[in-house]
Formats: structure tokens, sequence, C-alpha cells
């Protein structure tokens, strides 16, 4: 059986770790492109202006329209060619983390994210999209970055909610990477389906994956509410700490070399209803755990264990807390459809997938954490 595991050369995590970033610039040569919202830079600047003048870097302002594709990429990379950088830093979150993969394309590249929402961070893919914002395809790139550096400082001064949001993401991580264990799936740190040989097989969960995915979800449950009472009061603290390592470190190892499975299929389904369009991907994703859990029957200790878990931290357990105040059979049926598409990842599932049964799932997770969130209330 052939395995995989992928994960960035270097990962760095503490107060104030950015006024390192010259350092690693000076790693690959003396200027580097950086790509990030003005508004991160805004946040950042006088740390980016104190370790480019300690290291004698030249940090090249790309002007990144916001957009991951594929005509800001090729315009970022011709920048690049003007000025002769030797590295791309990508610096904010998702959309200027994936734009700089894709400018960088598995090369001398440093990612600096500035919330700890998600966990692609770490990972050798990105998402493209128009230049309207709409999904274009996946990207995947020869390595994970270079480096991946990670001030807590910055993250504990970021909005709480994208720390809770992150949480939410890194929850789904055990459950999917379970699934794929079970179900012998194969893993996105081999090649996509797409490069796929006789020579290049398939390649299925390692051990070591599924121990960063344990300890993602156990680390969670410790830490997550006193790392969020951190966030809340701009402090860093031990759990904090934690909890930036389990968004960003070890649910994204995790997921990529474990597999995803039912959670994110569902979450790209959910996207089929309006309401919600305004919430965060790991918003979204941890009200799929729990429609996960219900697909997959799973104990009921194990459910109210994550149900409790969410309502500690803010995250939502039903369908009107991501703005979906109800739902018919044919909603439900429409959101099904869209997560059980052939390429979806719900056919890591270790049963066989039928879109009514996932839609009875949602609807019954709804429910579920409606009314235990009701009696917790009350």
């Amino acid at each position: 059986m052939r395995k995989a595991f992928i994960c960035p050369t270097k990962y760095v995590q503490g107060e104030d770790e950015i006024l390192n970033l010259g350092y690693y610039v000076k790693t690959f040569g003396k200027s580097a492109l950086l790509i990030a919202h003005q508004d991160d830079i805004n946040r950042v600047q006088k740390q980016l202006d104190e370790t480019a003048e300690k290291f004698g870097i030249k940090i090249v302002a790309s002007h990144f329209n916001g957009e991951c594709s594929r005509q800001e990429v090729a315009r970022l990379q011709e920048v690049a060619k003007e000025n002769k950088t030797d590295c791309v830093i990508g610096l904010g979150g998702g959309k200027a983390i994936d734009t700089s993969k894709c400018v960088a394309e598995g090369d001398a590249l440093i990612i600096v994210p500035t919330i700890a929402a998600t966990d692609a961070p770490t990972s050798h893919s990105a998402v493209l999209y128009t230049e309207d914002g709409e999904f274009d395809d996946y990207a995947y790139f020869k390595q994970s970055p270079s480096v991946v550096m990670v001030d807590t400082k910055i993250i504990a001064n970021a909005p709480t909610r994208f720390l809770v949001a992150g949480m939410g993401d890194a929850l789904s991580t055990l459950f999917e990477a379970r699934a794929t264990a079970r179900s012998y799936s194969n893993v996105n740190a081999g090649l996509p389906n797409g490069y796929l040989t006789k020579e290049t097989a398939p390649a299925k969960n390692t051990i070591a994956a599924y121990t960063l995915a344990k300890a993602c979800y156990e680390t969670l449950l410790e830490n997550g509410y006193n790392a969020k009472i951190a966030c809340d009061n701009n402090v860093v603290t031990p759990a904090l700490e934690n909890i930036v390592e389990t968004n960003i470190l070890l649910s994204g190892l995790g997921f990529e070399s474990s597999g995803l499975a039912g959670v994110h299929a569902i979450h790209d389904g959910l996207t089929a209803l309006e309401g919600t369009h305004h919430y965060f991907h790991g918003e979204k994703v941890a009200f799929s755990v729990i429609c996960q859990l219900v697909l997959e029957n799973a104990p009921m200790e194990e459910l109210y264990e994550v149900l409790d878990f969410s309502l500690s931290i803010g995250l939502p357990v039903c369908l009107a807390d991501i703005g979906v105040d109800s739902i018919t059979y044919d909603e439900a049926m429409e959101v099904a459809a869209k997560a059980c598409i052939p390429e979806e990842s719900i056919h890591s599932m270790p049963f066989p997938i039928v879109e009514a049964e996932v839609a009875q799932a949602i609807l019954a997770a709804d429910k579920i954490g409606k009314d235990y969130k009701e009696k917790v209330m009350n």
C-alpha cells in the first residue's frame, strides 16, 4: 500500500515572530514580493519596516487586488519577474495566501497568516476564482510552503470570530480522517487524481497524519474555550498558542495527509442556500460536522461532546446559526445533490452515499442542534 504525507519545510510560531521575517527572506536572496490586502499590510507596516531594515532586505509591494484569479496570478508573476524578487510572501487571510501559492508555484514561499480562521497556510493546494469571485478550479503544487510563520500577537489582536471559525474548521479534521481511514480512501498528500498514472499510484493515510488529527480534536476540547477568552481580551496565553497551532498546523497537516470526507462536501452543498453566504468557512464546517455524525450514526456521547464544545465557544449547531431560518425537504435535497457530485469528498465515507439519506441527515442534524441549544440555554 502506498502512503503519503506532506508538510511545510518549516513552521514557526510565537509572539512578535514577524520581526524575524527578514531572516527567512534572506535565506532565499535579497528581496520578496509581498502579496496582501492593504488593510493587512497597514496592521503590520511597522514590523515589516523594522524587519526589512534589520536584515537588509527589500519587500516589494504587489498591490494585490483581493481575488485569487488566473489574471491576477499572471500579473503578479510579471511583477515578480520585473523586480527580480527572490521569494514570495503571502500575508493575511485565505485569498492572499492562495494567490501567493499560485505565484510561487511551489518554490521559495513564505506564508504569514494574520488570522487563524482556516488551515490553508500549510497546504500545497489553492482555490482559484474568476475575476468576479466565482469558483474556477483547484491548483496543486509540488510541495507545501517553504516557511509558515505565525505571529500569535497579531492573531490575538484580530477579531475573535476568526479564531472561533478556525476551530470550526479544525473540528472536522479527526472525523474526516477517521472516515477516510475506514474506507481506505486516497489523500491529497499524494498526487491529485488528474495526475495519477500506473507509476504514481494513489496514496493512503499515514499513522503520522491520523495521530495529528487526533491531537487536533483533543487540543480543541482542552484549550478552545480559554483560547477564545484570551482572544476576546487580545492577550496571548498558552491556551491561545495551543489553539493557533491546532487551527493552522495540526488541522492543516491532518486534513491534507488524512483526507476529507462528508463534512467538507456538505459544507460545499450548503453554499446552495443563500443565507449561508455571509458566514465563514469554519462556521459552516462546524454545522456540517454534526451532519456527518448523524449520517454515520456516531455514538450519542460523541455527538453531545461536539455540541457542548461548539456551544461553549459560539460555533453554529443548527441551520439558523448560519443564516437559514427554515428549510424544506426539496431545499435539503438541493444541498445534498451538490454535496454528492462525483468529484466530492463525501464519497470517501466508508459506506455507499445516497442523496436522500444525506438530505435527511442534514434535516435531522438541524433539529438535534436546535433542540440541544434550546435545552442548554434554558
